[in-house]
């Protein structure tokens, strides 16, 4: 929701929630739990494949793990979405009080019982205060 919120103030992209299924450039189809795409990037689709499993990767992806989640399965998951283009995405872990932080070509980041977590330049002065969820 929040990702939303902040996707409909600064108008450069369109924010998915975990009812969006993607087909990855591997083939494969994924679900993230928020996502978000470029405007150009999403408006290079036809309005058929805007409506079906988009063919494209999110430029933006959060994962927010579960009592039912293995971080092992979760921490895959991100790395499948960095290796098919995906350029940031946060995995949220109110289990161990930790975000992890995948980016493009490089390794991933973990921090501890942070307060928030920003956008970088992937979305600019989006900032998600992780109070009430970590």
């Amino acid at each position: 929701m929040r990702v939303g919120i902040w996707t409909e103030q600064d108008g450069t992209g369109v924010a998915f929630d975990s009812s969006t299924m993607f087909q990855l450039p591997s083939g494969a189809f994924r679900s993230p739990d928020a996502a978000w795409i470029s405007l150009e990037r999403w408006n290079s689709l036809t309005e058929e494949q805007k409506e079906t499993f988009p063919p494209i990767f999110p430029d933006f992806v959060i994962e927010l793990r579960s009592e039912s989640d293995r971080l092992k399965n979760l921490q895959d998951k991100m790395q499948e979405y960095i290796n098919n283009g995906t350029r940031l995405g946060w995995l949220i872990d109110p289990l161990t009080k930790q975000v992890e932080i995948y980016r493009q070509g490089q390794p991933k980041e973990v921090i501890f019982s942070p307060t928030h977590s920003d956008g970088e330049n992937i979305l600019p002065n989006f900032v998600l205060s992780l109070d009430g969820i970590i």
